[in-house]
């Protein structure tokens, strides 16, 4: 799945009421289409990022900074993709 590329980039929560179950979803899906493999970070806690549980985990409300790291053959639409989601204030 992975050809080496990696690309890590943070984004800031924007969304007043933060990563709740809705936008979490919406990241999940949005991370599965995706062949590279994506995850979410906040501090030293990584999740997958096609997994609604563990993006909730994250507890990231609004402010909070996620960083996403994607590897593989679209690393760099994936993470564009993804933190555009996370910096939307409507998610």
């Amino acid at each position: 799945m992975s050809d080496g590329t990696k690309v890590e980039r943070d984004f800031v929560v924007r969304s007043e009421l933060g990563l709740h179950a809705r936008p979490a979803g919406r990241l999940a899906s949005v991370a599965g289409r995706f062949q590279s493999e994506v995850s979410l970070g906040r501090g030293e806690e990584w999740v997958s990022g096609s997994s609604v549980l563990s993006i909730l985990c994250l507890a990231a409300t609004r402010g909070t900074v996620l960083r996403v790291r994607a590897i593989g053959v679209d690393a760099e639409q994936a993470v564009m993709e993804v933190g555009a989601l996370i910096e939307s204030d409507d998610v």
